[in-house]
């Protein structure tokens, strides 16, 4: 069974496969859910938090290298304007 990642600043995250890009590679992407603001140019943006999130991701890609090749992190799909 392969191993989750989870984080208290991380809403859900879930490995997905990106389709082919224009020379035909696909790659597989942690995609990490948050309620924290990633802009950096506004007000509620706290550098610490998404640090810290975006350290337990590189950490979790080091002991899960077969899960994923990178991550990303995004807000709720409800916070987009």
């Amino acid at each position: 069974m392969a191993a989750t990642f989870k984080h208290p600043l991380a809403r859900d995250a879930k490995v997905w496969t990106t389709g082919g890009g224009q020379d035909g590679t696909t790659r597989r992407l942690l995609v990490v859910i948050t309620t924290l603001e990633l802009d950096e140019t506004h007000k509620g943006f706290k550098a610490d938090k998404v640090a810290r999130l975006s350290d337990a991701a590189r950490d979790w890609l080091k002991t899960q290298a077969t899960e994923a090749d990178d991550f990303v992190l995004i807000n709720r799909p409800r916070d987009w304007a």
